[in-house]
């Protein structure tokens, strides 16, 4: 089972667990949860992300001046990303997202489908997560 709308059942195949609701959830359309999977003093950073159905960020910009970035591992359901300039891009279990630094983009859930993933920050030289604009509903619900 890859999509579902089911909070329960997207629960059973979720593996790292729904978390907590999203300490940043000002910058999400939709509701999001966070489950932190290493401790905050670990130079590496790993949490999962949740979104409900319909759920995305802000177009957002991990900026940095050597390295960063951010690595997602899709864990559950289907989601999107998209760069700034491209093309959004169907996301499912078992697709990684490798995301350069500096690189305008958003990611969340498909309009009918729950959807998690591993952000795994990538450590660089001053790191810094600059919250632009939010997707439309408009830009959002011509996905397909």
């Amino acid at each position: 089972m890859a999509k579902t709308a089911d909070r329960s059942e997207f629960e059973s195949i979720d593996a790292f667990g729904v978390g907590e609701p999203n300490p940043w959830g000002s910058h999400f359309t939709g509701e999001s949860f966070l489950a932190f999977l290493t401790p905050e003093d670990y130079p590496l950073g790993v949490a999962n992300v949740t979104f409900e159905p319909g759920c995305r960020n802000e177009w957002h910009i991990h900026h940095a001046s050597f390295g960063g970035g951010q690595l997602l591992i899709c864990t559950a359901g289907e989601g999107w990303y998209q760069e700034w300039g491209k093309p959004a891009r169907s996301l499912a279990a078992g697709d990684i997202v490798a995301i350069p630094a500096n690189a305008k983009h958003w990611h969340g859930a498909k309009a009918d489908s729950w959807f998690s993933h591993l952000a795994i920050e990538v450590p660089g030289e001053d790191c810094e997560t600059e919250w632009l604009e939010r997707v439309s509903d408009e830009d959002y619900g011509a996905l397909e």
